[in-house]
């Protein structure tokens, strides 16, 4: 059958794409009923909705979709017919993907604009153009003359087109701008001048810059990263984003540009930005687009090339989480519970930076905090402001360390002390003073698993005695990535990969288990979101008994084993089996076994 074009013109020539043309293609081939194409033709546009492509106004109005009921025709879904009626190739731009000072070099943005066209991939005999208008071509032989270079068309969805336009030639602009300031030939010169404006007016700070920390931080929110590293190089700076755990790079900046940006963030967390030669913390309260707020933890280290900049990004939806979002249920949860439901003691929470620690600690913190109780914190840093509890930051300059914080907070009658973590032996004297005089204390240990722990408070100091007498039990955890509920499917695994992840103990292999496939939800990386694994290690009577000043790991951990403990890889087989991870995943994040029966 024939494909009707939706365009005005005549055949062999340039033709654009109209709304009317775009409707009739539609109702030939079955997707909208003609009802709906009258209405919509009908009805008047407003001069927002009139600049808009056609199949994005397609697209926002939400018609039924005729070949899939119970569907509406989404852009997803008008991009791949215009790709296939067209006879193109479809491309979904991923930002994380594109190198943005390669595509921009290309064309001007007008001539993008004017065309309807963004350049998306770059190399030495090919350039890779995403269209709006497939049907249209003139610029084609012009862009292949000054390029010097063979054009392959594809189409992506418009709205993608004009959004990323205008993104990357913004940053490109704004980098371009920031690179070419007078005075701007070193970056200590650079930023000197940012410090020079900032004298006068915090905000004054050189308008490519700012531009180039507004996109980072909204390009981070929307991938949602969860921290940002912006890391100097010889020449560059390296911007990587982390997402669900595993980092990507972003972008490239010229040394003095990145060195800017630096300094531009370091203003907005008040932090000293004549001061280079040590590490500082910051933080930063922004909001997102949609209006909710969004915090960030500053951190920067030197490097043998300048600053390294880490920003974690904290939700505040964190905070409303729930044990089922975190990944926490049946068994564990029930042990967890009810180790938070002691009136006195010390209950630890163990694992890796990143492991997901802070967040398990503030949900439990949000749940226990009643107008009943007294809930305070010492942190280093206080991570997310909550006001339903007391918190308190570390200030080493001034004397008020994790310890000293506990001394303070035992004279302020409270019922539940968080302390961010025990690094040392005079902090964890101070848990063990506070749990013995009837407070419940909460607290994280940098630990491979949950029995670990054990040794760890003995080799710093702590007596066994005091240990089997406070500390109620430990929890270890880990975050893996979660498959995409729209793209993941039904596979089966072999009984080598099972035992991998089970031995040496023994569990029922799952029938059906699941893959990530990749789709555009997840980027497709077949992941999206994270979960956590525990391993919680109750301090029973039989657990408390084996504690000793020599005590042996091994019996602690097949004792806590014997009494329902799962380890690590046992509670990641059971999200394997559930369908909500894989088992390279578990392998991935999971400490290997350390005991035999």
């Amino acid at each position: 059958m024939a494909v009707t074009t939706g365009v005005r013109g005549e055949r062999g020539a340039d033709r654009v794409l109209d709304l009317p043309g775009l409707l009739e293609d539609l109702v030939s081939q079955g997707y909208v009923a003609r009802l709906d194409a009258n209405r919509l033709i009908g009805t008047p546009r407003s001069a927002e909705q009139a600049q808009m492509h056609p199949l994005t106004y397609i697209a926002s109005c939400e018609l039924p979709n005729q070949k899939r009921p119970g569907k509406v025709l989404d852009a997803a879904t008008l991009t791949q017919w215009l790709a296939d009626t067209s006879s193109h190739g479809l491309y979904h731009i991923d930002p994380l993907k594109v190198n943005v000072a390669e595509v921009t070099e290309v064309m001007s943005f007008q001539f993008a604009k004017r065309h309807q066209i963004l350049c998306v991939e770059a190399s030495k005999e090919m350039l890779l153009v995403a269209t709006a208008q497939p049907y249209t071509s003139g610029w084609e032989e012009q862009l292949e003359h000054t390029s010097g270079r063979t054009v392959q068309r594809v189409v992506a969805d418009p709205a993608d087109i004009k959004r990323y336009g205008t993104e990357f030639y913004s940053l490109a602009n704004s980098i371009s701008g920031a690179s070419g300031l007078k005075g701007s030939s070193g970056a200590g010169n650079f930023e000197q001048l940012l410090e020079l404006g900032n004298l006068k007016d915090p905000e004054a700070n050189d308008q490519h810059i700012v531009n180039i920390v507004d996109w980072l931080l909204q390009h981070a929110f929307d991938q949602r990263a969860s921290d940002i590293h912006i890391e100097p190089r010889r020449g560059i700076g390296r911007i990587r984003f982390r997402i669900d755990g595993v980092l990507h790079p972003i972008h490239e900046l010229p040394d003095q540009v990145n060195a800017a940006v630096t300094s531009r963030l370091k203003i907005l967390g008040r932090m000293n930005v004549a001061e280079k030669r040590k590490p500082q913390d910051g933080r930063i309260k922004t909001k997102r687009p949609d209006g909710s707020e969004v915090e960030l933890r500053l951190s920067t280290l030197p490097t043998a090339f300048g600053e390294k900049l880490v920003m974690r990004i904290f939700d505040p939806e964190v905070l409303a989480r729930s044990y089922n979002d975190l990944g926490l249920a049946g068994d564990d949860l029930a042990r967890w519970h009810k180790m938070l439901g002691r009136p006195n003691g010390i209950v630890l929470v163990t694992g890796p930076t990143g492991s997901g620690k802070t967040t398990t600690l503030y949900t439990a913190l949000k749940q226990l905090a009643s107008t009943e109780v007294n809930v305070s914190t010492i942190e280093d840093p206080i991570e997310m402001v909550e006001d339903s509890f007391n918190q308190t930051q570390v200030h080493h300059s001034i004397g008020l360390d994790f310890a000293a914080g506990i001394r303070t907070l035992m004279r302020q009658d409270p019922d539940i002390i968080m302390v961010g973590e025990i690094r040392d032996l005079e902090t964890a004297q101070m848990a063990v003073q506070a749990a013995l005089t009837g407070h419940l204390v909460i607290s994280t240990l940098h630990t491979n698993d949950a029995p670990t722990a054990v040794t760890r408070l003995l080799d710093l100091g702590l007596p066994h005695y005091l240990l089997k007498s406070t500390v109620l039990g430990v929890m270890a955890q880990r975050l893996v990535r979660t498959l995409c509920p729209s793209c993941k499917r039904k596979t089966t695994v072999s009984d080598e990969d099972w035992q991998a992840l089970v031995k040496p103990w023994k569990a029922p292999k799952p029938e059906v288990v699941y893959q990530p496939e990749g789709c555009l939800d997840c980027r497709n990386t077949g992941y999206r979101g994270r979960q956590g694994i525990y391993e919680i290690l109750p301090f029973t009577e039989g657990v408390q008994a084996l504690v000793t000043h020599d005590c042996d790991l091994q019996q602690v951990r097949r004792q806590g084993m014997r009494e329902g403990m799962n380890s690590l890889r046992l509670s990641g087989a059971r999200k394997v089996a559930a369908g909500i991870t894989t088992v390279q995943e578990v392998l991935r994040v999971a400490p290997p076994p350390d005991i035999a029966f």
